[in-house]
C-alpha cells in the first residue's frame, strides 16, 4: 500500500458513549438494509493526521457505524500523498468493492482528470459519491505587520505565502489568482499543513497565506483577528460572505469571460470541499444502505453537536450535490479545461 498509514479504532456506539457519559441513551435507529455486523467500516483519508479532512473523517467514524444495519466499528486510515491521489487511486482500484471501504479526498481531486494530473488512475463519473461534509470559503490573509494592507496591494508588490502542497489551495490557489487576475504571489513550499504556515507568518519567514479557510480561521485563530495579527486581503469564493461585506472577492479582478469561466470552474469545487466518495462497482443495495446511513448521520443533532465541540464548520450535503459538481466538471468545455490546468500548473 503507497503512502503513510495510521490506522486508528473509534467507539462507534450509543451505548458506549451512554457509559462515559453516565446518562442513558437510546440508539438511532440504523438504515435498513444488508447487515454489516460483526465487520469494520475504513475510512481512507487522503491527508496526514491532524488536519482538517482528518478531524472530519474521525468524527464521522464516531458516529456513521450507529446508521448501519448491524452497527459495525468504523476505523480511520490516513493515506497521504499528493494531495490525496494516493487515496484516491487506492479507492478506485484496490479497496473492497463491499461497502466496506470509503474515503475523505480533498477536493482537488475532483479536477485532476480534468486538468491532465499524472498519476491519475480514476474516473471522477464512475464513484459513487456519498455526500459532502463542508463547504468551504477562502480568503487570502496578510500577517499584520507586512506592509500588505488591502487587495490593490496584491497586485503592486510580491507577496510571500506558506504553500503546503502542488496541489492543495493554498498553493492551487496563489498559483491561480497570479495567471487569472495578476497577482504577484511568491509560493514558499514544503509546509506540512496551515499550523506550520501560520507559525511561519508569526516568524516572519512568509507574509501570509494565499488561500486561508475562513470557517478555520474563525474557530481555531480567533485571536488573530481578535488582536488583528491578521488581515484579510481578498476573498476567493462564489458569493461574498456576509460577514466580511468590505472585502472584495478574486471574481471582481476577472477580465474576460474564459478567465470567469476557469476561475467558476475551481471554486465550484470549494462548494462541497470534503466529499466522501465510495469505489465503484458497489452493489445496489450495499450501496444504498451507505447512501441512507450518510443522509442520517448528517441529519442527526449528536453528530453535529460532536463537531461544534471540535470546532469543526459543517455544512454537510448530499450525494446529489457532489454529483452536480462532477457533472459540471465533466462537461467542461476543452479551451476551459486547458486554461485551467495551464493556471494551476506549478512553475518550475
Amino acid at each position: 500500500m503507497n503512502g503513510k498509514s495510521s490506522i486508528v479504532p473509534l467507539a462507534t456506539s450509543a451505548a458506549l458513549a451512554a457509559l462515559v457519559l453516565g446518562v442513558a441513551v437510546s440508539p438511532p435507529a440504523a438504515a435498513q438494509g444488508v447487515s454489516y455486523a460483526g465487520k469494520t467500516l475504513t475510512i481512507v483519508v487522503g491527508s496526514d493526521v491532524g488536519g482538517g479532512y482528518d478531524a472530519q473523517a474521525r468524527l464521522m467514524a464516531r458516529h456513521f457505524g450507529r446508521f448501519m444495519p448491524g452497527n459495525p466499528s468504523v476505523v480511520v486510515q490516513n493515506m497521504p500523498g499528493a494531495g490525496s491521489l494516493l487515496a484516491t487511486n487506492f479507492l478506485y482500484n484496490v479497496a473492497a468493492k463491499d461497502g466496506t471501504f470509503f474515503g475523505n479526498v480533498q477536493r482537488g481531486m475532483l479536477t485532476a482528470q480534468l486538468t491532465g494530473m499524472n498519476g491519475v488512475r480514476f474516473n471522477i463519473e464512475k464513484f459513487n459519491w456519498l455526500g459532502n461534509l463542508a463547504s468551504e470559503a477562502g480568503v487570502v490573509v496578510a500577517w499584520g505587520t507586512t506592509p500588505f494592507k488591502t487587495a490593490d496591494d496584491l497586485f503592486k508588490e510580491e507577496m510571500i505565502v506558506g504553500g503546503t502542497g502542488a496541489t492543495v489551495d493554498p498553493e492551487t490557489t496563489p498559483r491561480l489568482l497570479n495567471a487569472l487576475i495578476g497577482t504577484k504571489f511568491k509560493i514558499v513550499s514544503g509546509y506540512k499543513g496551515t499550523a506550520d504556515v501560520n507559525l511561519a507568518m508569526e516568524r516572519g519567514e512568509v507574509q501570509g497565506m494565499g488561500d486561508w479557510s475562513w470557517s478555520n480561521v474563525k474557530s481555531r485563530k480567533p485571536d488573530y483577528l481578535k488582536e488583528n495579527k491578521i488581515r484579510v486581503l481578498m476573498q476567493v469564493t462564489m458569493q461574498k460572505l456576509p460577514d466580511l461585506p468590505n472585502v472584495p472577492s478574486a471574481l471582481d479582478y476577472v477580465k474576460n469571460d474564459t478567465d470567469r469561466k476557469v476561475m467558476e470552474l475551481f471554486l465550484a469545487q470549494k462548494e462541497v470541499a470534503r466529499p466522501v466518495v465510495a469505489p465503484p462497482d458497489i452493489p445496489a443495495d450495499r450501496l444504498a444502505t451507505l447512501h441512507k446511513a450518510f443522509d442520517q448521520m448528517i441529519a442527526d443533532a449528536q453528530f453535529r453537536e460532536d463537531g461544534d465541540k471540535a470546532k469543526l464548520e459543517l455544512g454537510p450535503t448530499s450525494s446529489e450535490a457532489v454529483k452536480k459538481i462532477v457533472a459540471l466538471v465533466a462537461a467542461t468545455p476543452p479551451d476551459i479545461a486547458k486554461r485551467f490546468g495551464e493556471a494551476i500548473e506549478p512553475k518550475h
